[in-house]
């Protein structure tokens, strides 16, 4: 890789973003299996005021914590404390207990049993049936009709939704992975968070990642913003529930740039933490190979229309292109227009945090603002500009 090309094109592209009011800041990395090879930063953790973003800035990464909670999930299958594919109400009984919503009744929603189980792989694959209010209309009207709260809210009941769809009969993005974190916690006898930083942050050295945001974190924290309808940005006083029931697997951890390119090394090294240094092996290389392969056979990834536009917008990556699902990784099954080549592993989080993973040239980025809706345009834009420099860059 031509780094001296990488940081040239990929600087004055950041820079230009934020320059332009595209972005209040951005941070951005690239590592490859031994290490950092780009990392830059530009722009305000605040719009208009405060520290400048940097490498340490602390930020809500919501869904790239889904998969986190993957590894996690599939530590404790290797250990045969949980099955991809026995009934998840093994282990969680009232998985069992839930009905697909199959239309209304007037204002009454139409409920009936299921044809097939949930189990962890439709959890991990996003084929169980649970779904996001965010971008199914018939959810949407479901939370609001009955008041429950969104997942988000860190509150039990927020997941006591119908289903969608019938187990494994489609796929579509939603709570499952919420789901999969409470098999994590039956199965561990920890709390997520708990969980996560023995068996995965501390051996990463992963110390500024947590669900709770602690005082040191705090001190390096990113606001999220909101684009307004005339393009401008707005400070939100917008932060994850500090107390919550439960610590959602499908969201809600903060992190830094830093700290994740940490976690994509990991996954590029196979399951190593530390494959230069003999490290410990938090994954066998086999579940790896697992975890970066379609396990959803003949279903594929399609668009999330955008209901609540403040949140996200309609919600699809590399429109046109095959994807598929892994155990918690989007799976591109043709090149991108960025030069992901087939084969890469990716995923996002909803204040415009993205990352990808390249098995094949082994390499990893991030690209992280805070700025709402999700797939915001200019943020969309100006990482996937970001995302072929650095393909440029490899020659």
């Amino acid at each position: 890789m031509d780094t001296v090309a990488l940081k040239q094109s990929a600087d004055a592209l950041l820079a230009a973003a934020v320059g332009a009011g595209d972005l209040p800041g951005v941070v951005a990395a690239v590592t490859t299996r031994e290490g950092t090879v780009y990392e830059s930063a530009f722009g305000k953790r605040v719009l208009g005021q405060g520290p400048a973003m940097s490498q340490d800035t602390v930020m809500w990464i919501a869904s790239m914590t889904k998969p986190v909670t993957g590894v996690a999930a599939m530590q404790l299958v290797e250990q045969g404390k949980l099955s991809l594919d026995e009934p998840a109400a093994k282990v969680i009984p009232e998985l069992a207990t839930f009905k697909v919503l199959d239309g209304w009744d007037g204002d009454q929603p139409r409920l009936r049993e299921p044809r097939g189980e949930i189990t962890l792989r439709k959890l991990l694959t996003h084929t169980s049936g649970f779904v996001y209010d965010i971008w199914n209309p018939d959810m949407d009207r479901y939370l609001n009709l009955m008041g429950l709260p969104r997942a988000g809210s860190g509150k039990n009941v927020a997941l006591r939704t119908p289903l969608a769809f019938d187990p494994g009969a489609r796929w579509e993005y939603g709570i499952g992975i919420d789901w999969a974190g409470k098999m994590v916690e039956a199965a561990s006898g920890q709390r997520l968070g708990d969980y996560m930083r023995q068996h995965i942050f501390e051996p990463l050295g992963m110390d500024s990642t947590a669900y709770r945001i602690t005082p040191s974190m705090r001190e390096r924290l990113a606001k999220v913003h909101q684009r307004g309808p005339d393009g401008a940005l707005a400070v939100t006083a917008f932060e994850v529930n500090q107390e919550p029931e439960f610590e959602p697997g499908g969201g809600g951890l903060y992190s830094t740039a830093a700290d994740y390119l940490e976690f994509i090394r990991m996954i590029l090294n196979q399951g190593s933490a530390d494959r230069v240094n003999g490290g410990r092996q938090l994954l066998r290389p086999d579940t790896v190979d697992l975890m970066s392969r379609n396990a959803m056979g003949e279903l594929r990834v399609t668009k999330l229309p955008g209901i609540r536009t403040s949140l996200s917008l309609d919600a699809e990556f590399f429109e046109g292109t095959p994807k598929t699902w892994g155990l918690t990784f989007m799976i591109n099954e043709a090149e991108a227009h960025t030069g992901r080549p087939a084969g890469s592993l990716a995923w996002a989080g909803l204040g415009n945090t993205y990352f990808w993973i390249d098995p094949k040239n082994g390499i990893g980025g991030v690209h992280m603002a805070q700025v709402l809706p999700f797939v915001d345009p200019r943020a969309l834009a100006n990482f996937y500009a970001f995302e072929k420099s650095v393909y440029d860059a490899l020659g």
